[in-house]
């Protein structure tokens, strides 16, 4: 019998990062939920641990299924299906990879703010069909817009750091103003972070607490020169408020990573050409995805050597 600890895996992975956790760990591979249904059915009381992510999670129900289980990671940031009270009753440790992604959502954030905000999807179209720039009006520029960030975490200080780059001045909401971040504005409400700025980026973590924080009293305060960037979760934008207020000019343009139907396409956006979307991706490229794997061997060795894990959810 392995001496190695027993991991359920509930997300994909490629098969070298799936080697690389299997070098210290007895790994069960479950990536879709009818898998990890059948795993945990069958073999819930092997599992010592679990890797999972944000958007997959982990129910109590599940939990409760796996009787030896001692540790639960999130492989990125968000852990919001994570049934974390539920955990912390069992005694179960809870952890996620903060901090592991942050420059590669970061920069992609800024890609879908240059991105719609110049125009770029439609004038490649234009391009393509011979167009040339007197047909169009000209887009605006992004330096100097002010910036507002809802959820000022590790993600949206990296976000900050790169709208210094762009002249940008940042304000931002949180539930209380950040001692760390004296340099930025501070608004103790959303609706008045919204109505400040010219950019509004999501960056807060999803869940019941910002289900639909952007609804359509916020992006009428963004205003008809507005742009509103997501790269948190789908769940924090009303996607029928955005698109109503898309298509009447309520506001100028969004750019998406992330919306509620995923993985399906947002069906009330995609015919809309003031819209840039992206298939929730943000965090991911190479160097990000092998940090996050990395990150969680820290968490998860720390945790069964004994000295605890790295990045624990409270």
């Amino acid at each position: 019998m392995s001496s190695r600890p027993t991991l359920l895996v509930l997300h994909t992975l490629s098969p070298e990062h799936l080697a690389q956790i299997g070098a210290g760990y007895e790994v069960a591979y479950a990536p879709t939920p009818a898998e990890g249904a059948s795993a945990i059915a069958a073999q819930g009381a092997r599992f010592q641990a679990v890797l999972t992510i944000g958007t997959v999670g982990l129910t109590a129900d599940e939990m409760a299924a796996m009787p030896n289980l001692q540790l639960v990671c999130a492989l990125g940031v968000g852990y919001e299906n994570i049934d974390v009270a539920a955990a912390r009753r069992r005694g179960i440790v809870v952890a996620n990879g903060a901090g592991t992604n942050a420059a590669c959502v970061a920069d992609h954030a800024f890609g879908l703010t240059i991105g719609v905000i110049r125009q770029l999807r439609p004038l490649d179209q234009l391009c393509r069909a011979g167009g040339w720039r007197d047909s169009v009006a000209m887009p605006p520029n992004v330096s100097g817009k002010r910036m507002g960030v809802f959820g000022l975490g590790t993600i949206g200080l990296a976000i900050a750091r790169r709208a210094a780059g762009f002249d940008m001045p940042v304000g931002y909401h949180n539930r209380q103003p950040r001692q760390d971040a004296a340099e930025h504005r501070y608004f103790d409400t959303l609706l008045g972070l919204a109505q400040w700025c010219d950019v509004l980026v999501c960056a807060t973590p999803g869940g019941p607490g910002t289900r639909h924080a952007i609804n359509a009293e916020v992006l009428q305060a963004l205003g008809p020169r507005g742009y509103l960037i997501n790269i948190s979760r789908g769940s924090v934008v009303d996607t029928d408020a955005l698109a109503q207020a898309l298509r009447s000019g309520t506001i100028a343009g969004a750019g998406l990573d992330v919306y509620e139907s995923e993985p399906r396409p947002p069906e009330q956006l995609i015919a809309l050409d003031n819209v840039l979307l992206s298939p929730h991706l943000a965090g991911w490229s190479p160097e990000a995805v092998q940090a996050t794997v990395d990150h969680f061997l820290r968490n998860a060795d720390g945790f069964f050597a004994g000295t605890g894990v790295v990045t624990a959810v409270d």
